[in-house]
């Protein structure tokens, strides 16, 4: 972890009180919390952080949630810093999730703002990273808007619109491919138990991306979590409605803040809790989702690990969820077992094998598909020969490759075939 890239940083406030981190949403930079820091700053040293690639941090894309929690541990580790507060929105509350789980004795409080234990699908992170790939990333930066702010503010505040807009559009593109990586591979529904201090889940009523669905599954899973939903306000509540935000954040870090553990007995105190105010009606806090459990392990192979749980994952993340789901559903008596059989051999054997990197085993794919006139997989292969990272440009290379040694009929027909995919996944959706 000390080897990790340091994160841009600043702090304000007092330098003798308790930390208290922000940790901002993918897209953003440490300005989303510009109105929170006056009042924040009078009790607590107000830490914030720039996302790699995004405000002034270097741009060294990291692949993982646990790798950005780790290159923020390796910030605060440099500073002295050992046990603090943690806000965070969206992928910031990721960020708070991962440092929670996997290093409870840092993290004294916690708040978590339209966050989620998983954001949306995999598929649908893996297609956003597609369109940046191909288009750059305008076409996010011009719809960011709409899925941040409600229509009415949008309209109203065009200055804080357009510092939206530009925001992500002074982004590095391969960070913010990466961070959608991140995202489309962070799930901890089944470990949200495990959290053992004081949570605020806080959330837009309005919020579409992450709303108060996704919220109530956080605080039906967090022991200690409740529940304040803020009126009028879309994702990036902070910035839509800063004082209702920043009361909600002043009240709760002010009354729920978990001692440290003792160095010389490795226990923590127990204190008397104190009376918190009522962040929700009951009502609102009742859970309206269900927490989905793990999934099933499948056996282990005699004398090693049973690929076929590698090959489920690879697949996945090669094919997307969608297809697999789809193909899984539809095998039955007759076909299941061929099923599992690519899953465990065509996916866990040679997909996971290290010996060429998957955009490498993309341009072989698409070409044995090419030769063999298989046009319904080269469909679906071209599909995720984009989330491998090959662009369009690559991809016609690898056909017009083929096309020499393959013959110019198959390349004609594979042609038509990925055109048609790379127009449907690189177009932007307005």
């Amino acid at each position: 972890m000390n080897n990790s890239p340091a994160l841009q940083y600043r702090f304000d406030g007092p330098e003798d009180a308790p930390v208290l981190i922000l940790g901002p949403s993918l897209g953003t930079t440490w300005h989303m919390f510009d109105r929170q820091v006056p009042e924040l700053a009078k009790q607590w040293r107000v830490f914030r952080f720039d996302l790699p690639g995004h405000g002034g941090s270097p741009a060294h894309p990291a692949g993982s949630v646990s790798d950005l929690a780790d290159r923020l541990l390796a910030t605060l580790d440099a500073l002295g810093v050992q046990r603090f507060g943690y806000a965070g929105c969206a992928l910031g509350g990721a960020v708070g999730l991962e440092l929670v789980l996997r290093h409870p004795e840092r993290v004294a409080s916690l708040a978590l703002i339209a966050a989620s234990p998983r954001f949306g699908t995999a598929d649908e992170f893996r297609q956003r990273g597609v369109i940046v790939r191909t288009n750059g990333l305008d076409p996010i930066a011009r719809t960011s808007p709409e899925r941040w702010f409600t229509g009415g503010f949008a309209a109203t505040q065009p200055a804080i619109t357009e510092w939206a807009v530009q925001m992500v559009r002074t982004t590095d593109p391969g960070c913010y491919i990466a961070a959608c990586e991140a995202l489309a591979a962070f799930d901890v529904r089944s470990e949200l138990a495990r959290i053992g201090v004081p949570t605020l889940v806080l959330v837009g009523s309005d919020d579409q991306v992450t709303g108060p669905a996704e919220a109530r599954t956080l605080v039906a899973g967090i022991p200690d979590a409740r529940l304040a939903v803020v009126p009028g306000a879309s994702h990036l509540v902070p910035v839509e409605q800063p004082a209702a935000v920043t009361d909600l954040l002043v009240r709760h870090f002010s009354t729920a803040w978990q001692p440290a553990y003792d160095q010389s007995t490795g226990q923590m105190a127990i204190v008397a809790p104190p009376v918190r105010p009522v962040l929700a009606a009951p009502q609102q806090a009742a859970p309206i989702a269900e927490i989905a459990p793990p999934p099933p392990v499948p056996p282990q192979a005699m004398g090693r690990p049973d690929p076929y749980d590698a090959g489920i994952k690879v697949r996945r993340e090669v094919l997307g969820d969608a297809h697999v789901d789809r193909a899984l559903a539809q095998a039955d008596e007759f076909s299941g077992d061929f099923q599992e059989f690519i899953t465990r051999y065509a996916w866990g054997e040679i997909w996971d094998r290290p010996g060429l990197d998957r955009r490498s085993r993309s341009c072989v794919t698409l070409t044995a598909l090419v030769a063999g006139g298989h046009l319904e997989e080269l469909a679906f292969h071209t599909r995720a020969a984009l989330r491998n990272g090959l662009t369009p440009v690559e991809i016609k290379e690898v056909l017009l490759q083929a096309a020499v040694y393959c013959g110019v009929p198959a390349a004609n027909s594979a042609f038509k075939v990925a055109q048609q995919v790379i127009r449907e996944e690189t177009t932007p959706t307005e």
